[in-house]
């Protein structure tokens, strides 16, 4: 990853994470930067499917997932598992922000 890219990451890091003092605090700042900037609906490709992503979600467990239907059919998939199009949808880097503070990388 180049400089430039892990700066532009960690800023919005930084912006998700302001005055959180928990990792409970942070993953509820990026549910709300997720839910605020992420452009839904969108369409995606799950284990060869065609789903609508709808929104986001956070779990009981703390875990941020996207909102995913096929018709009457819904799922929650996480959202670092979430596979996003060729072209991704406005307020993705949101998500390589997030996997960056969980991961650290």
């Amino acid at each position: 990853m180049s400089r430039s890219k892990r700066e532009a990451l960690d800023a919005l890091v930084a912006e998700a994470t302001v005055d959180c003092y928990s990792d409970s605090e942070c993953i509820t700042g990026f549910y709300t930067v997720l839910e605020d900037n992420l452009a839904v609906p969108f369409q995606t490709v799950v284990l060869g499917v065609d789903v609508t992503v709808t929104g986001v979600d956070l779990t009981d467990d703390e875990q941020i997932a996207a909102m995913c239907t096929r018709g009457r059919a819904k799922q929650r998939i996480a959202i670092l598992d979430l596979p996003l199009p060729t072209s991704p949808p406005e307020g993705a880097e949101w998500i390589a922000a997030y996997r960056r503070w969980l991961n650290g990388t």
